[in-house]
């Protein structure tokens, strides 16, 4: 075999492969003998029918062009490793001449682009301190306590905070709209994200007033055009929260006192808080080695990756009951500065995703089964899922080397991230290293003992899956977590005492 390649782009290839005749000699003979299992030639048995007879029944071309489309793929691979080059699409490939000489085609396709990696030494970002807040520990509180509520008929208009029960109906044209009612359901006014419109139409009705007013569906065929909804409200209540003290603080946790529940809110909060400094120490440290080099980019791969992420927020939106213009008013956007803010997200992407390879390689990087089954588990959590059928699905899509290639990309930003002078912004230094992913500090001589590998997991979870997701996500857990389990462990007692807002 002789192969050739001609740069097109630094992220298009021209691959130009001569095979002759003798290298698909294998291929050719595995074409007869599977032709002859499936005709039939009086005077033969299947599979007993010569070469020479096929090429009279079923002609010499087509044997040849069965052969050729058995060894190509094997040819391909081959070609592009001995040209070192890295697939990034399937290629355009056009067989410029098949016969008894041999076989010659030409592919073109993106490529993996060279890139020559920075010096990643003593780079040195800022980031803001992570401080929690009297007013986010109050906040904190002020959730559990609502946790606690109870809620009491009252006989007067419906006023921000309260919840009132209604029936909706949306028309259009006079016409009802499948599947744009509800009935009984249970709304607290002034919450939002439902409906534009309900909270200022429910507010100063009484049980059995009805009012009507023009708003948008989020989902279904008319999702953006304007709808004529009636509501009519048929309950009111009224929310009572229980006493912030010390009785509510037994009441709603494992503490004695408000102090020692307040301290511990306020812990929680902490870890949430490093791990958002972690992520934008993350951020800031690639960000800043990105501005060093300059990364070519197949435009195919971008646009690619374009549709895949307005696909997903847009799923993302629709579950949460979110039109895309309702979405774009809260972020004081326009569409084009939508798509232009997005481009650029992707773009910084695919960028980091080729600089990390590059590290990874560099680095020599390798991966245990433990770190592949932790991230398969971490994975299925992500998205919700089984994390045995999760795994069974990656491995029956072929999708394990690119969760070997995740892992691999975290590594490298672990890698960087720990070169980096880290500091907040009153000067201090930010402890990365011994950040575990739960948010708390470890301890740095058992991490050394360690060989630093919880450290290293803990920055590098945040390169892998969804990085800007996991940040946010861990950090609200770490914020709700101690209502949560407060909660749960108090929800007998507080069934008891009423109606238990949950």
């Amino acid at each position: 075999m002789k192969s050739a390649v001609e740069t097109l782009s630094p992220t298009r290839a021209k691959l130009t492969v001569e095979v002759p005749f003798e290298e698909l000699k294998p291929s050719l003979d595995a074409a007869y003998k599977a032709i002859a299992q499936q005709i039939n030639v009086p005077g033969f048995r299947r599979g007993k029918v010569p070469p020479m007879v096929i090429d009279r029944q079923v002609g010499r071309e087509a044997v040849l062009a069965q052969a050729i489309n058995e060894a190509l793929p094997q040819v391909y691979n081959d070609a592009l490793r001995e040209n070192e080059l890295e697939p990034l699409s399937q290629p355009e490939l056009d067989i410029t001449r098949q016969d008894d000489e041999g076989l010659e085609f030409v592919a073109e396709l993106d490529v993996k682009p060279e890139v020559t990696i920075p010096s990643y030494d003593g780079l040195a970002v800022e980031v803001e301190d992570a401080v929690v807040t009297d007013e986010e520990v109050d906040t904190q509180l002020d959730a559990m306590r609502e946790r606690f509520g109870t809620l009491s008929d009252v006989e007067r208009p419906a006023a921000d905070g309260d919840f009132v029960t209604i029936d909706l109906q949306a028309t259009k044209d006079g016409e009802d709209i499948e599947g744009a009612q509800l009935s009984g359901m249970s709304y607290q006014v002034g919450r939002g994200g439902m409906l534009d419109g309900l909270d200022e139409a429910v507010t100063g009705l009484s049980a059995g007033d009805s009012t009507d007013f023009t708003s948008q569906l989020v989902a279904g065929d008319l999702v953006g055009q304007d709808v004529d909804v009636a509501v009519t409200v048929t309950g009111v209540q009224e929310q009572e929260l229980p006493e912030l003290d010390d009785d509510f603080a037994q009441q709603a946790s494992e503490f004695d006192t408000l102090e020692e529940l307040r301290a511990d809110v306020r812990e929680r909060l902490g870890r949430g808080k490093r791990l958002e400094q972690a992520a934008a120490a993350r951020d800031a440290v690639l960000e800043k080695l990105l501005e060093q080099v300059e990364i070519p980019l197949p435009e195919s791969m971008v646009a690619e990756e374009l549709t895949a992420r307005r696909q997903s927020i847009e799923q993302q939106l629709a579950q949460a009951g979110m039109s895309m213009q309702a979405y774009l008013d809260e972020e004081e956007q326009t569409v084009d500065e939508f798509e232009a803010d997005l481009s650029d997200r992707v773009r910084d992407a695919v960028a980091a995703q080729f600089l990390l390879d590059e590290i990874a390689k560099t680095e020599e990087f390798g991966i245990e089964q433990q770190e592949l089954s932790e991230h398969l588990i971490r994975r299925a959590q992500q998205s919700g899922q089984d994390p045995q059928e999760f795994a069974n699905h990656m491995f029956a899509h072929n999708h394990i080397p690119e969760l070997v290639q995740e892992i691999l990309r975290g590594k490298a930003l672990a890698k960087i991230v720990e070169a980096a002078t880290i500091t907040d912004a009153s000067g201090d230094p930010v402890d990365v290293t011994n950040l575990r992913p739960d948010g708390t500090l470890g301890d740095p001589a058992a991490d050394e003992a360690g060989d630093g590998a919880e450290g290293d997991d803990a920055v590098a979870e945040y390169a892998v899956g969804g990085a800007d997701e996991s940040a946010d996500e861990s950090a609200d857990e770490s914020a709700d977590e101690s209502a949560d389990e407060s909660a749960d462990e108090s929800a007998d007692e507080s069934a008891e005492q009423g109606d238990a807002k949950a």
